[in-house]
């Protein structure tokens, strides 16, 4: 199927798709969180992941899926995208009946699209855009309500708003046929640094376009000031999901979160959608992920 232009999409007629997003989300705070794959990473068996080992007990996202309802009490998951063994149509409704089944639901699928949404070359924009479009297929058939994008970096490329909102735009304007939500994350502090992410978002200016708050990443830059700030201003954009860590570690130093002072930006943000537990600290990520539940029932309200 050929990809539609920004201009294209929006000669649809209204009916095909919503203005904006009206996903409704749960009250109780057990019930706003959810497990992410990525922690698990070397657990995983599929084909396109890199980081399983051997030396683990693997599963697939059936399996994984049903460890967070019977580990850990919850009925939401956040699998990374190479977490799945296809995108094919028959493979993901049957992922979804089996979640359905088990009484778990997907909330957000991170994605990376192959190259940069601000690449110098046209042709390498529009298959970074296409990929993003086939992820938006793929949510859909699963039952995930979000993809996050990643924004990737190039060597000797200055990160470009003009050209990453003009992607994103496309990419928006498809995720709102298919009521999917596009999200961005501050994961690099070049490529996906917090302000330059909400610059694209506000020069974008779309409503299925939103920010993803990670409570560690702009904590590697080794300013706090700069991180907190950082995610203050990503929760002033986003919607429906945030990643929970208390912790990173780069190079072998270790980089503490101040959880009071995250769940407080979140709260004063008025952000009301769902906390994924990312784990990247020390130890391990069964018995990491289950502290960062436990902070998160104590802090939320």
């Amino acid at each position: 199927m050929q990809l539609l232009s920004r201009r294209s999409f929006l000669q649809l007629p209204a009916a095909l798709w919503a203005a904006e997003p009206g996903l409704r989300f749960p009250a109780k705070a057990r019930e706003r969180l959810c497990v992410a794959s990525y922690p698990f990473r070397a657990f995983m068996e599929t084909p396109a992941n890199r980081s399983r080992s051997a030396a683990q007990p693997l599963m697939d996202l059936k399996a994984f899926a049903a460890m967070v309802r019977e580990r850990f009490r919850l009925r939401r998951i956040e699998p990374l995208y190479s977490h799945f063994a296809s995108t094919e149509p028959a493979y993901l409704g049957g992922l979804r009946e089996a979640f359905e089944k088990q009484g778990v639901s997907v909330v957000n699928i991170p994605v990376s699209v192959g190259t940069s949404l601000y690449d110098p070359d046209p042709a390498r924009r529009q298959a970074a855009v296409e990929q993003a479009r086939r992820w938006v297929d793929a949510a859909s058939l699963v039952g995930a309500p979000s993809i996050r994008v990643h924004v990737q970096g190039i060597k000797d490329v200055a990160p470009d708003v003009a050209r990453t909102v003009e992607c994103l735009r496309v990419i928006a304007d498809y995720g709102a046929g298919h009521n999917i939500l596009i999200d961005l994350e501050n994961d690099s502090l070049i490529s996906e640094d917090a302000f330059f992410l909400v610059r694209v978002i506000d020069q974008a200016a779309h409503p299925w376009l939103h920010a993803l708050p990670d409570f560690g990443n702009s904590l590697l830059s080794g300013n706090e000031a700069f991180a907190y700030d950082a995610l203050s201003l990503m929760f002033r954009h986003a919607y429906n999901i945030c990643h929970v860590k208390d912790s990173e570690v780069e190079s072998g130093k270790v980089f503490r979160v101040d959880m009071a002072r995250s769940f407080a930006i979140a709260e004063a943000s008025g952000f009301r959608g769902y906390f994924s537990m990312e784990w990247e600290g020390q130890g391990g990520p069964y018995e990491g992920t289950q502290k960062l539940i436990d902070d998160c029932l104590r802090y939320l309200r």
